[in-house]
């Protein structure tokens, strides 16, 4: 919940003639969608789980579609922390962003708590198998975000990213949803953009803080020709 309209054509600007072939989404606020991007894809950060009716307050994905956005994240490790969506919560999102032609961006990830009590592969292969719609094709996006490094400073090991992203390819695989892009979120910023993503299964990154400023995101773009 951060920026304006103002300050995201200032990014979009910025990002239109960087030396980079990597595909750039910046998923915004609903009042920030409808800008244009030009080559920067423009998503949202939620979506209700209605298409249309007495909601107040809500944003459909059909309403997101009309906007020009092609994506939206479901499941934000906040939305689960700040707003108890659970994996059925999530599913549900998924399945209305799809039916609007969005590519959802999936969120799982484990809990300080759930790590600490050592579930973190039986969460996160839950979260994948519980948030991701049944009969889906390959449209879709999952992001690994370990829950208790958000916002922490904290980045997981190499081999900890390593074994929760081979974790979600397999269970994707095994879905039937093999080659389905896999980010990983969590303290991404310049430093280490680049090793985290020459980690194995790591399709590129969910990036938080580190995207609201030009001068913190486009390194992290261009770490990775």
């Amino acid at each position: 919940m951060n920026g304006s309209r103002t300050a995201l054509r200032e990014m979009v600007n910025a990002l239109q003639n960087i030396d980079s072939e990597n595909t750039v989404v910046l998923c915004v606020p609903y009042t920030m969608l409808g800008i244009d991007g030009g080559r920067i894809a423009l998503g949202a950060q939620d979506v209700s789980t209605h298409e249309h009716g007495a909601y107040t307050g809500e944003v459909s994905a059909p309403m997101i579609a009309d906007t020009g956005a092609k994506y939206v994240i479901v499941g934000h490790s906040e939305r689960r922390q700040y707003h108890a969506e659970t994996n059925g919560t999530v599913r549900q999102k998924a399945s209305a962003a799809l039916a609007a032609g969005l590519i959802p961006i999936i969120c799982v990830g484990e809990t300080m708590d759930e790590k600490q009590a050592g579930k973190t592969m039986a969460v996160i292969e839950s979260g994948v198998r519980e948030s991701v719609p049944a009969d889906v094709s390959t449209d879709i996006i999952i992001a690994y975000e370990p829950r208790w490094a958000i916002g922490a400073g904290l980045t997981p090991t190499d081999s900890e990213i390593a074994d929760a992203h081979k974790l979600i390819a397999d269970t994707l695989t095994d879905m039937g949803l093999g080659g389905t892009p896999v980010l990983y979120g969590a303290s991404v910023k310049g430093t280490n953009a680049a090793q985290i993503m020459s980690i194995p299964n790591v399709d590129g990154v969910l990036v938080g803080g580190a995207s609201l400023k030009p001068d913190d995101f486009i390194p992290i773009i261009t770490s990775v020709k």
